[in-house]
């Protein structure tokens, strides 16, 4: 089953993080593998919310990009350094490829072999040594054990071509000696009296009892083969390890986890078609080859509590997007095939998430649905935001009476411990909730600061003037605007970067002069009572 992957923008806050959580439950629920996710830092009262419930925070998503493992490669293809070179060639043909990583015991990959290096091999006609395994001879040859004692086997081969008494009178025996011959019985006799590593007797030729009682004596290893002697010299050769035709060079290799842009561009740089597989230990996964590469299993992702691309993941466009479920405006976000789009004019997306349980009839558990109620508290303020709707409202008694909390209480907990100012740098200050919007060719950043303690972020108005300058500068936007939103007297203060534009903007949208530190009385909303004003400003 697929991983489903479930997660906020990219500036995580109460509700988006606890409606991802809260809609994994449900997707599990309902038999879906699913995991929520974070593109950012959690924030503190995210964190006390988690916290006070025992619930895990989510993992830190950095990307959905596609990579390697994504890609139908064919996995689980390779093959073991001791197979031989014929081995190899049926594995080739079989899986109609011409390249086949090769591992060593425990599975690391240390070569690549082709169907070019082994056409290479079958063209030298001055290579006579075997390096391979009794087995593989066997197999080779369709041979018959006659003596083994020696599980590998190392030496020159040799054909025996011509008469016996010239053989005999000018050939040298040694113990790395590998012999071919028929049921010549006097070079048989002189080669096991001489301990000759391997005899190989063609056309399933007959030897004495009396040699193979030398050949006992002598440890010499003998093999019966069908074959004459010419097939039998022309497929021993066959039999040695695929290792052997090692170049002893590191090839290019894949991991699997690599971004598949990455290895697109490096292999036009290479030119080749067959790429080993590996992960970060070295250990083969298989094969991918460019002639392969068209079929892709692109992530799967929910996207909640947003729908433009600015505040979601980095590499969505190269995921497969299966829901968003959201209640801001509807963004840039496009899809290639029908989705399930929720968008509803409500508080917060744990609002929508609610519905969901009721129509999908999955019950609520006391842990899920006191997060939920965190979400929507902390996304409408308590209930007083202007964009609270009446199905909020009685989401918050169904939740509560799930809970057992009292949202009032709950909400003087949550704003209450959401920042520790002290500790807080004006970067941190800023960067708690901030988000990306574009009009008219424009970037712009709206950040925004919830509290109960006023006085403490008003202390520092000058130095998150200047933040606010160099934030510009660093994201590269074209403005940047702070809104420090006092809970108790249910309105915000407003600083912004300084430079003509900002100032002529915010004066077009707020139809008034306006200077850092303007209290707007009432006004809560980042969505509803900042962005649809800066919005309309041509």
């Amino acid at each position: 089953m697929e991983k489903v992957y479930i997660f906020g923008h990219r500036n995580p806050d109460t509700d988006s993080v606890t409606s991802a959580i809260s809609l994994e439950y449900l997707k599990k629920s309902l038999g879906v593998y699913a995991e929520a996710r974070v593109l950012g830092e959690i924030n503190d009262e995210t964190k006390f919310v988690l916290d006070k419930f025992h619930i895990k925070y989510p993992k830190y998503l950095n990307d959905v990009k596609l990579q390697i493992k994504d890609i139908m490669y064919h996995k689980d293809l390779y093959q073991p350094e001791y197979a031989s070179i014929e081995d190899i060639y049926d594995y080739m043909y079989q899986n109609n490829v011409t390249g086949v990583p090769i591992v060593n015991r425990i599975g690391q990959f240390t070569d690549i072999i082709t169907a070019k290096m082994m056409l290479n091999e079958l063209f030298r006609y001055d290579d006579d040594y075997l390096n391979t395994s009794y087995d593989n001879i066997l197999k080779s040859l369709s041979g018959g054990e006659v003596l083994r004692f020696d599980e590998e086997i190392c030496g020159r081969v040799t054909a025996v071509s011509y008469k016996s008494t010239t053989f005999l009178e000018t050939f040298h025996f040694s113990p790395e000696d590998i012999l071919i011959v028929g049921d010549r019985h006097s070079i048989i006799e002189a080669a096991v009296m001489k301990k000759v590593k391997l005899l190989v007797i063609t056309g399933n030729g007959s030897i004495k009892d009396e040699h193979i009682s030398i050949a006992k004596e002598n440890k010499v290893n003998i093999i019966r083969t069908p074959f004459n002697t010419f097939k039998t010299a022309k497929k021993i050769l066959l039999s040695n390890y695929i290792k052997t035709l090692s170049t002893g060079s590191r090839p290019y290799v894949v991991l699997d986890n690599d971004y598949y842009d990455d290895f697109i561009e490096k292999t036009a740089e290479l030119g080749f078609n067959n790429y080993p597989v590996v992960d970060k230990k070295n250990f083969c996964k298989g094969l991918i080859r460019l002639t392969d590469i068209s079929k892709k299993n692109r992530k799967k992702v929910i996207l909640v509590d947003h729908n433009e691309s600015a505040q979601s993941v980095i590499g969505l466009e190269e995921a497969e997007i299966l829901e968003v479920i959201d209640h801001h405006k509807i963004g840039d976000i496009s899809t290639n095939s029908p989705i399930n789009f929720r968008n509803m004019a409500v508080g917060s997306t744990n609002t929508i998430v609610y519905h969901l349980f009721k129509e999908n009839r999955v019950n609520i558990p006391k842990e899920i649905a006191s997060i939920m109620l965190a979400g929507i508290i902390s996304d409408t303020l308590a209930l007083t935001s202007p964009t609270t709707t009446d199905k909020d409202v009685e989401v918050v008694q169904e939740l509560e009476e799930i809970s057992g909390l009292n949202y009032r209480d709950f909400s003087k907990e949550i704003f209450n411990s959401s920042v520790d100012f002290d500790k807080k740098s004006e970067y941190d200050l800023i960067t708690i909730d901030v988000k990306t919007f574009q009009t008219n060719g424009k970037t712009f950043k709206v950040s925004q600061i919830i509290t109960m303690n006023i006085d403490k972020i008003l202390e520092r108005k000058y130095g998150l003037i200047n933040e606010l300058n160099q934030f510009k500068e660093v994201t590269n936007s074209d403005f940047v605007i702070l809104m420090i939103t006092d809970i108790l007297s249910n309105g915000s203060y407003i600083l912004y970067n300084e430079n003509a534009l900002t100032y002529s903007i915010l004066q077009r949208a707020f139809n008034q002069n306006v200077f850092q530190g303007m209290y707007l009385q009432n006004v809560v909303s980042r969505k509803k009572q900042i962005i649809p004003l800066i919005m309309e400003v041509e």
